[in-house]
């Protein structure tokens, strides 16, 4: 109201100065263009300058106004395209996740140019181009995700790794991984992919080279990682044998499986499972005396069924002094049914006929195993014994064999 006042007091000031000014003769305002001449009163003049002055306002107030104007169009028409980018982007990742690949890849291509993470939606298109097996285009999609987004390199080769095993393309997803590896040396989903696509691809030597970092940061648990490391060895002594195998048995040599042994891990040095491999492939390939040295060190203070089975078979330097070697163990294991078994093999070795028999049918008394029964029934038959070891014979046929109880003729 005091603003409204203060307008109208100086409105009539204004008013009544410009009244006294009228009535005082000022002269007159003469322009001359060309072969135009205008001529008014000053007063006119002053006021058609005035009036001029707020036409020109006025039309620049009407040009900002419909510049504003333009620019909230653009806004509007700039957030209704991110709105239906969204709504498209929702749509295409349900058709992703319901495995419809045509229409995921259409709605998530299609709106990454107004989507809010493009990132995103090309990543997921080139997924549901992979599952619709069109590589070349997943390619080009990753290679637009990559556009859209700087910093992205780790998450797209991460996708295109991912993608690439889901194609069984391992070499090509283990050249992507290698390449990642470079930018990030220690990336936990990196060294687990590495190690999917090592097992794929049945490279020991480099899977045995990273196991060692799988286990430093925790990557692998336990119960996969003791497994895992059995199988890598397992195919490294299995292969150093096949090599070996290949030389001639009078030049042959088992350098290249005993470096594969001295390579082993402290871990796999004490598995039963480990040492039992490498003391079998040191019996197949003649070396039955490093083979019996090696598991009779272990015995003595990690004792291990399968072992004393394989220690059993082997024939080593002096069979007198591992027959004794194991009777020894005998004193503190009088039960074990495989320790027996191998004690009768070992008196077979050393042609005690009598304390073998004993061995077998004691081992057979605690555990009636198909392998004793055998052993027995064998013996049984070179002693002259046909009855008892035909006896064996079946027994071991029908054990185990899931034969129902049934009545039988009496003899």
């Amino acid at each position: 109201m005091k603003k409204f006042i203060l307008i109208l007091v100086i409105a009539l000031l204004l008013g009544t100065a410009l009244g006294l000014g009228v009535q005082h003769d000022l002269g007159y305002i003469r322009i001359s263009f060309g072969h135009w001449l205008i001529e008014t009163n000053f007063w006119v003049g002053v006021a058609c300058l005035l009036v001029l002055i707020l036409l020109i306002n006025t039309t620049l107030g009407v040009l900002r106004r419909l510049s504003q104007g333009g620019s909230a169009v653009n806004s509007w028409l700039s957030r209704s395209s991110q709105r239906r980018a969204q709504k498209r982007t929702t749509q295409g990742l349900l058709a992703l996740a319901e495995g419809n690949w045509p229409r995921a890849r259409k709605f998530l291509e299609s709106s990454a140019s107004h989507a809010e993470t493009p990132l995103i939606n090309y990543l997921a298109a080139a997924q549901a181009a992979s599952e619709e097996g069109d590589y070349d285009d997943a390619d080009s999609l990753l290679r637009a995700a990559y556009e859209s987004t700087p910093g992205s390199d780790l998450a797209v080769g991460l996708t295109q790794a991912q993608l690439q095993m889901a194609a069984n393309h391992y070499e090509q997803a283990l050249a992507t991984l290698l390449r990642l590896r470079k930018q990030a040396p220690g990336h936990p989903f990196v060294l687990k992919l590495l190690k999917a696509v090592y097992v794929k691809l049945e490279d020991w030597r480099e899977l045995a080279s990273l196991l060692p970092e799988l286990r430093k940061r925790g990557l692998v648990g336990s119960d996969e990682l003791t497994p895992l490391e059995r199988k890598v060895w397992h195919n490294l002594m299995q292969k150093a044998a096949e090599e070996c195998r290949r030389i001639p048995e009078e030049q042959r040599s088992l350098d290249k499986l005993t470096r594969i042994w001295d390579e082993l891990p402290g871990t796999m040095r004490k598995d039963s499972l480990a040492i039992r491999d490498y003391a079998q492939l040191l019996a197949e390939l003649g070396d039955d005396a490093q083979a019996e040295t090696l598991l009779r060190k272990v015995l003595r203070t990690h004792w291990s069924d399968e072992l004393i089975n394989l220690y059993g078979r082997l024939q080593g330097q002096s069979v007198e002094e591992q027959l004794l070697s194991a009777e020894r163990w005998l004193q503190d294991r009088p039960n074990n049914p495989e320790l027996l078994l191998a004690l009768g093999r070992l008196s077979l070795r050393n042609e005690l006929w009598g304390k073998a028999r004993e061995y077998f049918e004691t081992s057979l008394r605690l555990k009636r195993s198909h392998e004793t029964m055998a052993e027995l029934s064998r013996l049984n038959a070179h002693m002259g014994h046909d009855e008892k070891s035909r006896e064996l014979l079946i027994q071991s046929l029908l054990k185990d064999s899931g034969l129902p109880e049934l009545p039988m003729p009496k003899h």
